[in-house]
């Protein structure tokens, strides 16, 4: 009975952040908790009940999004370049949401102080991806004789992976007649080439 109602909640929860998430991505603006209480069929107080506050609702998103991440790492720590290739486009494919985690992610750090638990989390699963990936990336930057560090690579490659993302969300290119994909892909290239 107990580990039944367990599972419920977990469901539950789970239907909240993607709830959530598909909110945030597409009004490109923070979450209202009336609205998500509405989106999911629920009091709003009883949101309440899943996640003690909107910035822990944001920091479980933000926990959620790079689990996704380090699956990425995990599946393709064998070849860097196919790895670069998925890690760019899962953010590109959908920049909203890159730019949208990014912008939260600074905000909650500023802000928030009791919830230390969570950033725990968060900050321990991206070390996770990064260690999965440091020594293949270590070879291959030894291999094609780079002067950057891993710590320095992988910041050169999320500056120009957010850089494109923020590119391909603007008014400009909205207006542009390139091609998303072979804009995206060319960025790629870039990246893995260096």
């Amino acid at each position: 009975m107990i580990a039944a109602k367990h599972q419920k909640n977990i469901l539950k929860k789970q239907q909240i952040l993607e709830v959530a998430e598909r909110l945030l991505i597409d009004n490109y603006q923070d979450i209202v908790i009336g609205d998500l209480a509405k989106e999911v069929d629920m009091a709003k107080g009883t949101l309440y009940k899943y996640f003690k506050s909107k910035n822990a609702l944001y920091l479980e998103l933000l926990i959620l999004n790079e689990k996704r991440l380090l699956d990425i790492s995990l599946n393709y720590n064998k070849d860097l370049k196919i790895f670069l290739s998925k890690f760019m486009l899962y953010h590109l494919q959908n920049s909203n949401r890159t730019i949208k985690f990014h912008t939260i992610e600074e905000q909650v750090t500023s802000q928030e102080r009791n919830l230390n638990s969570l950033f725990d989390e968060l900050y321990a699963i991206r070390e996770k991806r990064i260690i999965e990936m440091r020594d293949i990336t270590m070879e291959h930057l030894k291999r094609v004789g780079s002067v950057f560090s891993v710590r320095d690579y992988f910041s050169y490659i999320w500056s120009i992976t957010y850089g494109v993302a923020l590119f391909v969300s603007s008014n400009c290119y909205k207006q542009s007649v390139l091609d998303k994909n072979k804009l995206i892909n060319f960025y790629i290239d870039q990246v893995i080439n260096i």
